[in-house]
Formats: C-alpha cells, structure tokens, sequence
C-alpha cells in the first residue's frame, strides 16, 4: 500500500495548537510581564529585530536561542524562566520567579531585564505587569493584604476554576509603571492550573491594553467627525435652496466624501483590532469562570462598568462615521441626479435654439435657391435669345416675342434642374 501523501504544512500547524502551553508555577512566586509595540503600522513592523532583541537579553545570559523562524520560546535564563512570545502586533516578555520579595511588588523582580536592554526595545511599552503568587491565607488575611496593596475604589476579586484560587488587581499604573495583580492559590490546585491564571491574567491586561488604542484613536478624531458632520449637514441642506448651484454643491460634497473615505481607510484596522482584543478579553475573563469573592466586583463586572463604555464608545464612532460615509454617498448620488437633469434640460433648450437655427437655416437655403433660378433662368434666356435670334428673318417674330416664347421653357428647366441638384445632395 502506498503511503498517504501529507500536506507540506500538516505537522506545522497541528504543532501550532500545542507550541505554547502554560507555564508551571508554584505558589509562592513571581511573574515580571512586559510588552511592546511600535507606535506606527505595528503589524507591518520588522519582526527580525523582534527576535534580535531577544537574542541580545539571552546571550546576556548565555542562554540557547530559538529556532529560526520561531514565534515563541520557553527557556532558562540564570535562575528565572523566560517566556516570549511574539503577536500580530507586539511582543512580550514575562520572567517567572521562585519565591516572592519581602516587599510587595518589588520592582527588583524586573531586574532580569537589564535597563540598557529595555531601552532599546524595537517599540514602546504598550503594558508592564507585577504579578505576585502566594498560597491560599485566611479570608481576613487576604482582606489585609488587598488593603494594603490596591486601590479599593477601582479593585476586582474573584474566586477563579471552581475556587482553585483567588486573584485581584485594581488595573492601575503603580509609581514604577507597572499594574499590579495578585493570585492565591490554595493548596491542592495544581502548578499548571496556577500558570494557566498567571497568563490569563498577563493576557487579560494586555488584550484590554490593545483594545483601549481603538479608544484612543476615536478621540482624536472627534473633533474631526464633528466638524465634517457639519459641513456634511450644512452641504444637504443647501442641496433643498432655491437657486444653490448643484454642480458647486457637489464638488464641495465630494471633497467631504473623500475626507470620510481617507479617515475611514486610516480607522478601519484599528477598529478591526479592537473588537478582536475585545472578544479576547471577554473570552479570557469567561475561561476563569468567576465566582463572587468576600462581596467584591469581579473580574468581568469591572469591565462592564468601566471598559465596555469605552468599547461602545469605539463602536458608537465607528457606526457614526459608517453612517456619515453612507449619507455622503447618497447625497451625492442626489447631487449627481439634480445635475444631471440639469445639463439635460439645458440641452433640451440647446436642441431647440439649434432646431430654430435649422429651420431659419432652410428657409433661408430656400429663398437662395429661388433667388438663384431667378439669376440662373436670367443668363439662360439671355443665352437661348442669342441662340434663336438668327430665327427672327425666316419666322418675322421679333426678338421680344422669340424670348418671350423660350422664357417659361428655360425657368421650368432651370427650377427642375436645380431641384434634383438639391435632391442628390440631400441623400
């Protein structure tokens, strides 16, 4: 039997659905997240200077590089473990740490990443995470701590995977520029599982992080819809007054349609993005499965307060500008119709100036062909008299009456000669 011919990417892309598995952590530890992305057309960035810059922090270590091509790498450096991994958009770095620092939240736990090293990122910052692994106190013992470590005005808690754990964070900017999450795991939930909360919550931060640049570029074109709504209201308006100049009108109405076009081609991927961030956040909140903890807003309550708004906010933008394109696109049409009826009339009016002209034309042709049988017939009976004059002797008719006699001869000749003259140019 024949072997069956496998697809030359089979093995690549059934590889892909298992090349990034949670990490293994053990409460207590520590996670250092960070994630850049270039300000300007990140997704069409150079992504060899992605992996450049991480073989410059791993051979700091002397660690193995990844395999060429690589999306992602999972590996020792020193006596941490580095994850990176590299997205559509940005890269991340998350340094995993036995044990926690006395001191919550130290900013030391970044020192894996040199600060020589950090400043030469190819991008900015997008996020940077402290995240703190402990094991599972007493309900007044987390209470404490929550108190001491957050801000309790902006803080989320939940029991996460059927109370394998608990995990907070106020999603606020500490004074070393980094959020701040904290997970209790309790004692018989597994390393995975721990590490699988860990890069939720990494995920979760970073994905609403992406999705709030959708916001972002929604206000700063805010003013910009606002003032092209107008002119466009103003433009329609205009369209209904008695003697408004169309084609004018619509000049002005297509150099608005084009705004909106240039804008809406410049928005469309960012839009695009974001309710793809959006729907991950969502679907990482909901894989955690959340349960109320101690009376706290969870997780995915603090998002329908304070980041869906944002998001129905990039969405409101989006219908608006989607709205104003189309109504463009219809006032123009309208425009294009009133001009068009227009320039039909005036060339109704034209046909008809030239129908006059024609006729005058003819009538004129008319009167020149008459005039001429008169002219023709003139010479031609001054010939035909020459030519029967000789006859005036032999007949005794005098001149007068033998032109008399050929005169009604040589008219009708004429006029009939000159008439199929006239026909044969005509067809």
């Amino acid at each position: 039997m024949a072997p069956i011919e496998d697809h030359p990417l089979r093995y690549k892309l059934a590889n892909e659905l298992h090349a990034r598995p949670f990490p293994s952590m053990r409460a207590p530890c520590a996670a250092a997240y960070v994630a850049f992305k270039q300000p300007e057309m990140a997704a069409n960035r150079d992504r060899d200077a992605d992996v450049q810059h991480l073989f410059q922090l791993l051979d700091r270590h002397g660690a193995p590089h990844p395999q060429p091509g690589a999306t992602h790498y999972y590996g020792q450096i020193g006596r941490h473990w580095l994850k990176w991994e590299q997205h559509t958009e940005f890269v991340t770095y998350t340094i995993f740490s036995e044990g926690v620092q006395d001191t919550p939240f130290d900013p030391r736990a970044f020192d894996p990443f040199p600060q020589d090293w950090l400043e030469t990122a190819p991008g900015q910052r997008i996020t940077s995470i402290l995240l703190r692994v402990e094991e599972r106190p007493k309900v007044d013992a987390i209470r404490a701590k929550l108190r001491d470590w957050f801000v309790p005005e902006s803080l989320a808690v939940s029991a996460v995977l059927d109370d394998a754990a608990v995990m907070a964070g106020d999603f606020r900017i500490d004074q070393n520029g980094h959020m701040r999450f904290a997970v209790f795991a309790s004692e018989t939930t597994g390393q995975r599982r721990v590490g699988r909360i860990v890069q939720r919550l990494c995920e979760i931060e970073t994905y609403k992080s992406m999705s709030m640049l959708g916001f972002a570029r929604v206000r700063g074109m805010g003013s910009q819809l606002g003032s092209l709504d107008t002119r466009l209201t103003e433009l329609v308006g205009m369209m209904s007054e008695p003697g408004s100049k169309a084609e004018e009108t619509l000049e002005s109405l297509l150099a608005i349609s084009a705004e909106l076009e240039t804008l809406s081609a410049q928005s469309s991927f960012r839009f695009g993005a974001t309710w793809a961030y959006e729907a991950l956040v969502n679907q990482r909140i909901t894989s955690l499965r959340e349960e109320r903890y101690d009376g706290r807003q969870s997780f995915g309550e603090f998002m329908m307060r304070r980041y869906q708004p944002a998001m129905r906010t990039v969405k409101s933008a989006q219908e608006r500008l989607d709205a104003m394109s189309s109504r463009g696109v219809r006032a123009a049409n309208l425009l294009r119709t009133r001009v068009d009826v227009e320039r039909s009339a005036e060339n109704q009016a034209l046909l008809e100036s030239m129908d006059r002209r024609s006729d005058l034309q003819l009538r004129l042709q008319r009167t020149v062909e008459g005039l001429s049988v008169v002219a023709i017939s003139y010479y031609a009976v001054s010939l035909a008299g020459y030519l029967i004059y000789p006859l005036e002797a032999p007949t005794g008719l005098s001149k007068n009456y033998l032109t008399a006699l050929v005169t009604l001869p040589v008219v009708f000749a004429v006029w009939w000669l000159v008439r199929r003259l006239r026909q044969s140019v005509e067809k």
